[in-house]
């Protein structure tokens, strides 16, 4: 396959740009500001053999594709290095909060800290955390409507790190008080096959293809988010779907609706305009294969 003509651009970031290392999370990453933009941005180095800095765009690309609500990425360099940059969101007088300091806040005795088999992470946890962060039941039942949109892109791209850090609120305080609003989807780095290497012993792109395999991997990849809080593995991002659009209909019915717009070809296209250097052609066909079983399996299970 083919690289696409129109390729994505590339952001070349200059030393003077540079603001100030971020230190949340475990990957590598700096602020930065572009002359004549008021907005702030993170570039993320990737970890090393990798495909997170194309994985942060191409998720982007899909959720702008379905009109889910997104953190803006560019494939970006610096200093000749390769990765992505994340255009922030809290911005305009809005404080990112993030889920453990939600959760941390509406369920008792849930640990913020603890980040890895965290199984107080649950969907019923988080439902039940909007709906008393939300006080409004409408804006509650909107919240979670947002939040079922960002499951469903977790599915289709097979994202397996929607931990507690990797989602939250916005809060403005205006003269009339304080708003909430559901903040973008953000951090997509661990989608896609983005840890798999293309032809070496292990976890292999060209084995798992040949095998006609990537039901089974997509099926058992672990997500972050899980179903019960006695269970010592989370469920994968597509069977967390399932269960939660035959308990939440409602929820997820606008989800399901903007699947409908997403063909074969478009993902495709998508991947394609990743330009020649940044992700191989083997990279190309597995995320394109993996990102068809899960729209396919999420159109069958459309409540």
């Amino acid at each position: 396959m083919q690289p696409a003509a129109d390729s994505y651009p590339i952001l070349t970031i200059q030393p003077e740009w540079v603001l100030e290392e971020e230190a949340m999370g475990s990957k590598r990453k700096f602020w930065f500001r572009q002359p004549d933009d008021g907005a702030g941005w993170l570039f993320k180095y990737p970890q090393p053999n990798t495909g997170q800095h194309w994985t942060e765009k191409i998720a982007a690309e899909i959720a702008e594709e379905l009109e889910i609500l997104h953190a803006k990425v560019e494939l970006a360099l610096f200093d000749g290095v390769k990765g992505s940059a994340t255009e922030s969101f809290a911005r305009e007088g809005r404080e990112l909060y993030h889920g453990n300091q939600i959760l941390a806040g509406q369920v008792l005795g849930y640990d913020p800290v603890k980040r890895f088999r965290q199984s107080s992470h649950t969907l019923a946890n988080i439902f039940a955390a909007l709906d008393r962060v939300f006080r409004r039941p409408e804006l509650a039942v909107a919240a979670k409507q947002r939040m079922a949109e960002y499951l469903v892109l977790d599915a289709l791209i097979g994202n397996t790190d929607r931990h507690h850090e990797n989602w939250g609120i916005l809060v403005k305080q205006t003269p009339k008080g304080r708003t909430r609003i559901i903040a973008p989807s953000f951090d997509h780095a661990s989608s896609l096959g983005r840890e798999l290497l293309d032809d070496t012993p292990g976890k292999c792109r060209v084995r798992i293809l040949k095998e006609n395999r990537i039901g089974h991997y997509a099926e058992n990849a672990p997500g972050a988010i899980y179903w019960d809080e006695n269970d010592k593995r989370a469920i994968s991002p597509l069977e967390l779907v399932r269960r939660a659009a035959r308990m939440h209909p409602d929820l997820f019915r606008r989800a399901f609706v903007l699947l409908d717009k997403l063909e074969k070809q478009s993902l495709e296209r998508i991947v394609e305009r990743v330009p020649p250097g940044w992700m191989s052609g083997v990279a190309r066909q597995f995320a394109i294969e993996l990102t068809c079983y899960n729209l396919t399996q999420l159109k069958k299970i459309a409540p």
